[in-house]
């Protein structure tokens, strides 16, 4: 009932000759209100902001009885998530009553001494120097995966969301649990946490009423329930781990070892669940989301296709593109930054304040929020220039990248652990699928960008793939 109280803003995309102004919601002119501000942000967390949101600034704002404090220049989210950011790491009650009961205390969400303990034993195992060992099963399963997409009738459609979360959901469960998950362990695993977090409310009154911890949800039987299938499968996995039959060399092997090494850990079975399932969801959700919206870019600007295609050719040959290739392949690597900057996975990073601070002109009382929008400061006019333009030269030839003007894995002790894993994960599966398909968004169809908890288009994403003739 919400949402037809609600009317979403118009959805502004324009195509021209060498030319492609993403889709975007049009910012407001005036602020929506209280009524305005909730039902909105309970449609997408992206769609309410104004007009003078989209340039560098420290501003507030006042909803129901809290004011938020939004840090939007390169300096203040330095000072926020870098300087201060032991009085800036937890994250919004929002989003730690609506993640709590299927990631326990798992590095997302975690904080305080769990967190410090856990942090650097959780960027070991994603650690960049580990990418080439899994980048094999990144190229096994998106090989594998071509393969279904090679069987199917060129004029069947298909939701691509879905299926890159299935090909990005195998990826990281192999590379977590092993290869001896199972076909049925798997999916039951996919389905739970896709059924979770279509359920997800975002939205906690309790909050916004002056709770500073937000009111408990209650979930009910359909999130219990999915959570629940995630973590029997999860735990089933960690048991036989530490009973000595796990597969050597995956996430979840080199965890249990570091718990036998290190017991002052306290790594019970429930906190290896709450990591594997962290690691799960944030290496599966976000880079899927990366490659619809990247797909979904280069169908409506074909020349930025046609030149990735040409280094594909040059790097590869007519050999399948390797984790190996990454480096070289720039054009694909640029497309990809340029994907996150338009389209980061998670376009807001609430921080609640331990105690209370100043950020810039603003006094952030204890408790009170701090917002950090990606998706504002991506789309910052004074930062970028034209900044709804997919322009992913820009990201090429040597080029500087202010590192707190480009926040999409966030910034500071807080950086997604699992950058680089998922970054070459995207780039390596763009560059075989692009090799070997042209992915066709169906015709007359506009994306429309919204947020619940991570970036999705409203509607799914509707496509046909062509094999190309040259596949090899």
């Amino acid at each position: 009932m919400a949402f037809r109280l609600y009317e979403p803003a118009r959805v502004i995309e324009e195509q021209g000759d060498g030319y492609l102004v993403a889709p975007h919601p049009q910012p407001l002119k005036d602020p929506p209100g209280i009524l305005g501000s909730i039902l909105g942000s309970r449609y997408s967390l992206i769609g309410t902001w104004t007009e003078d949101c989209y340039e560098s600034c420290v501003t507030a704002f006042d909803l129901m009885r809290r004011e938020v404090v939004l840090v939007n220049t390169p300096e203040h989210i330095k000072y926020v998530m870098v300087t201060r950011h032991q009085n800036f790491e937890r994250k919004s009650p929002q989003m730690r009553r609506a993640l709590e009961v299927l990631l326990g205390d798992g590095l997302f969400i975690s904080e305080g001494e769990t967190w410090k303990r856990r942090r650097p034993l959780v960027a070991d195992i994603v650690h960049k120097n580990r990418v080439p060992v899994f980048g094999r099963t990144m190229e096994e399963v998106t090989l594998s995966f071509a393969q279904g997409w090679a069987a199917k009738p060129q004029d069947e459609e298909f939701e691509l969301t879905a299926a890159m979360a299935e090909l990005t959901a195998e990826i990281i469960s192999r590379t977590i649990f092993g290869h001896d998950l199972g076909a049925d362990a798997a999916r039951q695993v996919i389905d739970g946490f896709s059924t979770y977090q279509k359920h997800i409310d975002n939205f906690n009154l309790g909050y916004w009423l002056g709770w500073d911890e937000g009111w408990p949800i209650p979930h009910g039987p359909v999130k219990n329930r999915a959570a629940k299938m995630v973590h029997d499968v999860i735990e089933k996995v960690v048991n036989t781990h530490l009973a000595g039959g796990g597969e050597e060399g995956s996430m979840l092997d080199l965890l249990v070892k570091r718990r036998q090494r290190n017991p002052e850990l306290g790594l019970d079975v429930e906190a290896l669940r709450n990591e594997a399932a962290t690691i799960f969801m944030a290496g599966h959700e976000t880079t899927a989301a990366t490659l619809m919206w990247a797909f979904y870019l280069i169908d409506r600007a074909p020349w930025i296709e046609k030149a990735m295609l040409e280094e594909i050719a040059r790097v590869c040959g007519d050999r399948n593109p390797t984790i190996d290739d990454i480096d070289a392949l720039e054009l694909c690597k640029a497309v990809i930054s340029e994907t996150l900057r338009l389209y980061p996975p998670v376009p807001l990073l609430p921080r609640q304040a331990r105690e209370a601070d100043r950020v810039g002109d603003y006094e952030v009382k204890k408790g009170g929020m701090v917002m950090i929008a990606p998706w504002l400061i991506h789309r910052a006019h004074d930062l970028w220039d034209d900044p709804n333009h997919f322009r992913p030269e820009r990201f090429m030839n040597g080029a500087r990248i202010n590192p707190f003007a480009y926040i999409p894995f966030a910034v500071g002790p807080r950086v997604c652990a699992g950058l680089n894993f998922g970054q070459s994960e995207a780039i390596l599966c763009l560059a075989i699928l692009v090799q070997k398909f042209k992915v066709k968004v169906r015709p007359g169809y506009r994306a429309e960008p919204v947020c619940r908890l991570t970036l999705r288009a409203a509607d799914g994403m509707p496509v046909t793939v062509e094999p190309r003739a040259r596949a090899a």
